[in-house]
C-alpha cells in the first residue's frame, strides 16, 4: 500500500503560501507552533513532535542525514536559498493539484499562481469569506448598502475561485444562532461596526454579519458549485477549542443539507471523530486532518485510524494546511501517504480488507473525493499512475 500512495499524485485541497524569503530561526520555529507568545529561554520548537518530524524526513530532501541539528538543518537551508528550498519540497510533496487560502497574510507569501508553479501542478484559489468582510469595510461604504456590496465583492473574488472558506471558529465560535440574519439586523449591525473602525481595519467578530457572510457565501456556492470549508478544532490560540466541535454545527449543517451546498470541516483535531460522525449521517458533510498529522508526528498513525474508524471513505480528504515553510507540505503528504498506508495494510495483513479495496480507498482520499466536490476543471494534471 505504500508503494501506490507513493505513486499517487495527491489534491492537496487546503493549503497557504509560502514564504518569499527564507525565514530565520526564529521566525521559521514561529512558523511550526500555532502559538503567538514566545517560549521561555532554554526552549525549543524544534524539541517538539512537529520539530522532529522536519528534522527525520525533511532533512534527506536538503542532502542531510535524518535527524540531523536544528543548526545544521538551518545553515544548509540557508546555503541553498529560498527558490530552491522551496521548490525541492513543493514538488516533492508529489502533488496533482492544490487549492489555496489566500485570505491571510497574503502580502508575505507566494500567491497561489506561483503555489501552482514551485509544485508544478496546478492551483486553485479558495475565497476566505471575513477577508472579503473586512475589505468591504475598509473600503469606506455606507451601511446601508453594506449587505449588496458585500455579496458584490464576494462574487467577483470567487469569479475564478473553486471554493470559499470561513473562520468563524476564530470570531467567537460554533455556537451561534444557525439561521440566515434579516436585512435590517445585518444592516444595523454594519453600522455598528462601521462606526467603530473610525479609519482603522477592524477584525470581523459581529455574529451578525459572520452569519451573513455564511449565508452569502453558501448561496453563492450553491450558484457555482463550490463546497464551503469551515475551519473546526486545532488551530491558533485566538480560538476557544471546545467552541470549535463541528458538532455545534449540527443545525447549520442540516440547513445547508436542504440548499444543497457541500460542507467540508477542516483539520477537526481533537474532534475527528466527531467530524467523522456528521461526514457519516449527512451526505453533504466531508473533512480531513489538516496539519494535525505535522504536529503529531510520531503520533500521526494514531490519528488516521481513529479518522477512518466511522466515516465512509468517500466522506475524508487529504489537505496539508501548510503555511509559510514548504517543509510543511512535504511532511504533510508524506505522513499522510505513511500513516494510511500502514492502517491499510494491517487491515489487509488481518483480513479485513482486500488489496483492491484498500486501492480504491486511498483513489478517493488522495484526491479522487476532492476532484468530485470541487469545480477544478483543470485540464494539465500530472500524469496518474
Amino acid at each position: 500500500m505504500l508503494s501506490e500512495l507513493e505513486a499517487l499524485p495527491l489534491v492537496d485541497h487546503h493549503c497557504h503560501g509560502v514564504t518569499r524569503q527564507l525565514p530565520d530561526r526564529k521566525a521559521f520555529e514561529n512558523l511550526i507552533y500555532e502559538g503567538f507568545e514566545p517560549l521561555p529561554g532554554g526552549h525549543s520548537h524544534f524539541d517538539a513532535p512537529v520539530g522532529l518530524a522536519i528534522r527525520r524526513w525533511c532533512a534527506p530532501v536538503l542532502d542531510l542525514e535524518p535527524l540531523a541539528s536544528p543548526e545544521d538543518y538551518l545553515a544548509r537551508r540557508e546555503m541553498l536559498g529560498a527558490d530552491e528550498v522551496n521548490g525541492r519540497f513543493l514538488k516533492g510533496a508529489g502533488l496533482e493539484a492544490l487549492l489555496v487560502d489566500s485570505g491571510y497574510r497574503s502580502e508575505e507569501l507566494v500567491d497561489f499562481g506561483g503555489m501552482g508553479a514551485l509544485a508544478e501542478a496546478p492551483a486553485g484559489e479558495v475565497v476566505r469569506l471575513e477577508a472579503v468582510a473586512e475589505e468591504v469595510a475598509a473600503g469606506g461604504i455606507d451601511a446601508a448598502r453594506y449587505p449588496e456590496n458585500f455579496r458584490e465583492a464576494l462574487e467577483r473574488r470567487a469569479e475564478h475561485a473553486v471554493g470559499l472558506k470561513t473562520i468563524v471558529a476564530y470570531r467567537g465560535g460554533f455556537a451561534f444562532d444557525p439561521s440566515p440574519p434579516s436585512r435590517q439586523d445585518v444592516v444595523r449591525a454594519a453600522g455598528g461596526w462601521l462606526k467603530e473602525q473610525k479609519g482603522s481595519a477592524l477584525r470581523l467578530t459581529d455574529q451578525i454579519l459572520l452569519r451573513f457572510g455564511i449565508w452569502t457565501g453558501a448561496g453563492l456556492a450553491r450558484q457555482r458549485g463550490f463546497p464551503l470549508q469551515i475551519h473546526s478544532g486545532f488551530g491558533d490560540p485566538d480560538l476557544t477549542m471546545h467552541l470549535a466541535n463541528p458538532t455545534l454545527l449540527t443545525d447549520l449543517v442540516r440547513e445547508f443539507q436542504r440548499l444543497p451546498v457541500n460542507v467540508v470541516f477542516l483539520h477537526c483535531y481533537p474532534y475527528h471523530r466527531e467530524a467523522g460522525y456528521l461526514a457519516s449521517v449527512f451526505p453533504h458533510v466531508h473533512f480531513d486532518l489538516g496539519s494535525a498529522l505535522n504536529y503529531l508526528g510520531p503520533s500521526a498513525g494514531r490519528l488516521m485510524a481513529e479518522a477512518l474508524e466511522l466515516a465512509p471513505f468517500t466522506k475524508q480528504l487529504y489537505s496539508s494546511d501548510a503555511f509559510g515553510l514548504p517543509e510543511l507540505y512535504f511532511l504533510g503528504a508524506l505522513l499522510f501517504r505513511r500513516t494510511l498506508g500502514s492502517v491499510l495494510e494491517r487491515w489487509i495483513a488481518e483480513g479485513e480488507c482486500s488489496e483492491t479495496d484498500a486501492k480504491r480507498i486511498v483513489g478517493l482520499i488522495g484526491r479522487e473525493n476532492a476532484e468530485r466536490i470541487y469545480p477544478l476543471g483543470f485540464d494539465n494534471r500530472r500524469q496518474r499512475h
